[in-house]
């Protein structure tokens, strides 16, 4: 903002992430704005909340007696469960098509958000390691169990393949940086991610081949996984 006379004086946005609303203490945000105002010498601050499961929440808090209120302290909240993931299945913002899973939705929509917030993040985020990361973050949030992620593989191929061509790409990138960076554990990470997209859960066994495989086998495997009817002539 610029007054008047020429100053510019900033806007401070505090920003705090609630997994569970139970723990939100609304003591503890206004006694870390009041800190941070005596020590920049401001009073433009605005603390915003985001929680990412529902329940409920002090909204304010108000400090005072019979006569007056002496402290009234408020802050921005956005309670994600309370805003409809339709609304922004085409949306632009990474962080939003990230978080559809912790949106409201119904039952029969489930897939579709998911499915949607993979999309996003194929098209939105061309960092491949980022990619990985936020593709874990998605898995969590979405929490897919093995028959919706089989119904998901039929009604969704294009996000699979289009995931799986891109795990491929990592794979050969990381394999030409591999004796600078030491990315086998990467393109193992990555393949079991694959296995996991195309076949569910991956037993035990086979995620200890994947995990002490060399980086040619690696790659062999996942040029596997496209034509792949089981899991087993992945490995074959």
């Amino acid at each position: 903002m610029e007054w008047p006379d020429g100053r510019r004086e900033a806007i401070l946005f505090v920003i705090e992430e609630e997994t569970e609303p139970s723990r939100f203490s609304v003591h503890r945000l206004a006694h870390y704005c009041l800190d941070l105002s005596d020590l920049l010498g401001t009073n433009r601050i605005i603390p915003v909340v985001v929680f990412l499961h529902a329940g409920d929440f002090p909204e304010q808090l108000a400090l005072g007696g019979d006569a007056a209120v002496y402290l009234d302290f408020r802050f921005l909240s956005y309670s994600l469960p309370r805003i409809p993931a339709r609304g922004h299945f085409q949306s632009r913002n990474l962080v939003a098509r990230l978080n559809l899973p912790n949106m409201a939705y119904g039952p029969e929509d489930k897939l579709e958000v998911y499915a949607r917030a993979v999309r996003g993040l194929a098209d939105l985020e061309p960092d491949p390691e980022r990619r990985l990361k936020y593709l874990d973050f998605i898995d969590i949030y979405a929490a897919l169990d093995e028959n919706e992620r089989i119904v998901y593989r039929q009604r969704y191929p294009e996000e699979v393949a289009e995931m799986t061509r891109f795990a491929e790409r990592f794979m050969e990138q990381g394999r030409e940086e591999g004796v600078k960076k030491g990315i086998r554990q990467g393109e193992a990470q990555m393949l079991l991610r694959q296995l996991s997209l195309r076949f569910g859960n991956v037993p035990p066994s086979a995620r200890e081949q994947v995990e002490c495989a060399d980086a040619d086998t690696l790659l062999r495997w996942s040029e596997r996984i496209l034509t792949a009817a089981t899991l087993d002539e992945v490995f074959r």
